[in-house]
């Protein structure tokens, strides 16, 4: 450590504490990185835990006067590298502003600190009769903060949407230190630009998120309908997502998983799938009684218009559990065959088919194994690439896969991230996709805000020159 870092890191230790502030290797190192294999990152120079808002401004505020990067961080379970640390930096861990400051079920909002796990919030609104329903996979561990950050979906989004869709205000801490307040408590409010939505995906690039203000929802039914259905083509799977969009069924999950995925899944759990089918689908109803029943038996009916090989349904929620169990084992079961590199593009859910079959011929272009499982209700898929990362052939295969399966997804009118973000993984396709106007106004806010360009560098959009 020189001198210079020694000076400001003692600068911090005295505005923060010195539990507060560390600089050990062994710590530094665990908080270099999200989930991200094949993303960049650094080692921070040291790494932070403020417990307020006003601890953040004191970090963002000398790191402007020095001149540091800052990385804003939660419990680290991204996968685009989008709170992957810089070298030299500080990296701020925010899982310590972790209260849930109101619950008003008048109104039905809550406002939470950013460092509140998701599934925390679920928890205590639920005594309210409440629900907050944004829902990553990681939603047992991971921190409000990181979704804000994200703009988080998740496996409901089918009837719910994303995170941006639950928020009503933010508390930001800009580059310069200044707190800025966003947004209302009210359910109506159009005065002004609308900076909330701004900052809600801006990944820590625009701002440090330190309170939120979030829409609530009545809890759902507590008995959902399950429906499990196979498929001999992805053609065919194709078609009952198309019939959905075209119904009146909304289901509140609407899940795939290929061949690979299944077997995968079969592999693990000895579940007896059907390992010839080419495609799994899972829904679920959320309606309760009479509703849930109306719905999964309309869904039952497009499965079979479309020439399912089985279909069942429970009312039974161990059953339906069970069932969408093997959903939610797709990512472990893959990974137990390799590491794994998990993409995330969404498409037009008329296209996810034709997604779902050019993934199978990139996996045979490229000789890795991809499966693909996704939230079809929305056309988020997620192809997940197994390899071997202590093979340099095998790794440079895998990024190589990576690219053409986001080139398929922009060709088929889709985009390169659904919910996981873009982060240093997806950096250089951001333009790609949104266009050399769209990159000048991204970059144009940026230095606006961050004109010194502190707040988590080389993440979303590069800088100018």
């Amino acid at each position: 450590m020189t001198a210079l870092t020694t000076a400001w890191v003692d600068e911090l230790t005295a505005a923060l504490g010195p539990d507060a502030v560390r600089t050990d290797p062994d710590v530094t190192v665990a908080y270099a990185r999200d989930q991200a294999l094949m993303a960049e990152a650094g080692t921070p120079a040291a790494v932070v835990f403020p417990r307020s808002t006003d601890d953040v401004v004191a970090v963002v505020r000398l790191a402007s006067r020095h001149g540091i990067p800052v990385v804003p961080r939660g419990a680290g379970s991204g996968l685009v590298g989008a709170s992957n640390a810089v070298d030299g930096g500080i990296t701020m861990v925010l899982t310590r502003m972790d209260a849930v400051l109101e619950v008003s079920a008048a109104d039905r909002l809550a406002v939470v600190q950013p460092g509140v796990v998701n599934k925390a919030l679920r928890d205590a609104v639920a005594a309210e009769g409440l629900f907050y329903p944004p829902d990553p996979a990681s939603y047992d561990w991971c921190t409000l903060g990181g979704n804000l950050a994200m703009n988080s979906g998740g496996l409901c989004c089918v009837k719910y949407g994303v995170t941006t869709d639950y928020v009503l205000g933010l508390e930001v801490v800009l580059a310069d230190g200044r707190v800025l307040r966003t947004g209302r408590r009210t359910v109506k409010g159009v005065a002004g630009y609308d900076l909330t939505r701004l900052f809600v995906g801006s990944e820590g690039t625009l701002g440090v998120i330190t309170e939120a203000t979030l829409a609530l929802r009545p809890a759902p039914a507590a008995d959902p309908v399950t429906l499990v259905a196979t498929f001999a083509t992805s053609a065919q799977t194709g078609q009952v997502v198309e019939s959905v969009v075209t119904s009146r069924v909304v289901p509140s999950m609407l899940e795939v998983m290929d061949r690979t995925c299944i077997r995968a899944v079969d592999d693990m759990l000895r579940a007896d799938l059907d390992r010839d089918a080419q495609a799994l689908l899972v829904a679920r109803s959320d309606a309760g009684g009479a509703a849930a029943l109306a719905e999964i038996a309309e869904l039952t009916r497009l499965c079979e218009a479309a020439g399912a090989d089985l279909v069942h349904s429970t009312a039974d929620p161990a059953e339906g559990d069970l069932l969408l169990a093997a959903r939610r084992a797709a990512l472990p079961a893959l990974e137990r065959l390799g590491s794994v590199l998990l993409d995330d593009v969404a498409v037009p859910r008329s296209r996810v088919a034709t997604f779902i079959d050019g993934c199978d011929a990139i996996s045979s272009q490229y000789g890795l194994v991809i499966g693909v499982m996704g939230h079809a209700g929305d056309g988020n898929m997620h192809p997940t690439i197994v390899f071997d990362a202590t093979d340099a052939d095998q790794r440079a295969r895998a990024v190589e896969a990576f690219d053409a399966i986001l080139e398929l997804g922009l060709s088929l009118g889709g985009t390169i991230t659904g919910e996981h973000g873009v982060g240093t993984l997806k950096a250089d396709w951001l333009e790609r996709e949104i266009g050399p106007v769209s990159a000048d106004v991204h970059r144009s806010i940026k230095d606006a805000l961050d004109p010194a360009g502190i707040l988590n560098p080389g993440k979303v959009v590069r800088r100018r020159g």
